[in-house]
């Protein structure tokens, strides 16, 4: 499976300076796993991209240029911070009825910045058209702006957050989001490890408690890598700084260990 690097903090409004490492991190993590839980040894071809944290817009081209380069294969990427699914879903953009599928504490449906930065990357995909508003499935949400919610509801974009999540049977909230996500010619998945609760990954800048288990995560990513349309995975917003014993850098190394998928 090919990985791209992306290591890039400057998206996040000075709130995400440290998640630049995580990339590296994550892959000498990676070296400590062998077989998956499916028995299956995982192998990766990585890459970097070019980045310029003092400037998002060439940043963003540079990303969007080598995601396009490998957007007809099964695609890893590792951030930086969640600025980058922008850049990497426009990559796709243009083919057949994209969806996009987040794991994420928050909405990212703050302001409607150009470029966009992390708290607001979702808002602008839609706004610019870029992605259709019922193409975009939010999962492990419990903290949002007012303005957030409002934009949710107003735009009807399905979500399912952790409320519900905790409610209702957890089966059958990934029969849910598999039913919607099935429909999409291109699935772009991307994590937002702060949707996992801190307990189980406290490196990350917006903590937020009460989130998903990493067994909760993991039920829903093996259930979800059945789907045949799963084109580029992303893992984002995994701070080193902010780690303890490199317990969230394991964990997004074990994603990208179960989720790797093969053309």
């Amino acid at each position: 499976m090919k990985l791209l690097k992306i290591p890039f903090s400057a998206g996040g409004l000075g709130k995400t300076q440290g998640t630049e490492l995580a990339p590296d991190e994550i892959v000498k993590e990676l070296k400590e796993f062998y077989l998956n839980e499916s028995g299956i040894l995982p192998s990766f071809d990585i890459e970097d991209i070019n980045i310029n944290q003092s400037n998002i817009e060439e940043t963003n081209k540079n990303i969007t240029s080598k995601v396009k380069e490998h957007r007809k294969n099964k695609l890893a990427i590792l951030g930086g911070d969640h600025s980058i699914t922008y850049a990497s879903f426009k990559a796709i953009s243009d083919l057949e009825n994209p969806g996009l599928l987040i794991f994420d504490a928050h909405p990212d449906c703050m302001q409607d910045f150009d470029p966009p930065t992390h708290e607001d990357f979702v808002k602008v995909l839609v706004n610019k058209g870029l992605l259709k508003k019922e193409n975009v499935i939010l999962v492990g949400l419990r903290n949002w702006h007012k303005d957030e919610y409002d934009f949710l509801k107003k735009n009807k974009i399905r979500y399912f957050q952790m409320k519900k999540i905790s409610e209702e049977s957890l089966h059958d909230i990934t029969d849910a989001i598999m039913s919607a996500a099935k429909n999409f010619s291109h699935l772009y998945i991307s994590i937002d490890i702060d949707a996992v609760d801190p307990a189980f990954a406290p490196g990350t800048g917006y903590p937020e408690p009460a989130g998903l288990t990493s067994r909760q995560l993991f039920y829903i990513l093996h259930r979800l890598k059945n789907l045949k349309n799963i084109n580029i995975i992303d893992i984002v917003e995994v701070n080193p700084k902010k780690d303890i014993n490199n317990m969230t850098s394991k964990l997004a190394a074990k994603i990208l260990v179960e989720l790797n998928v093969t053309n």
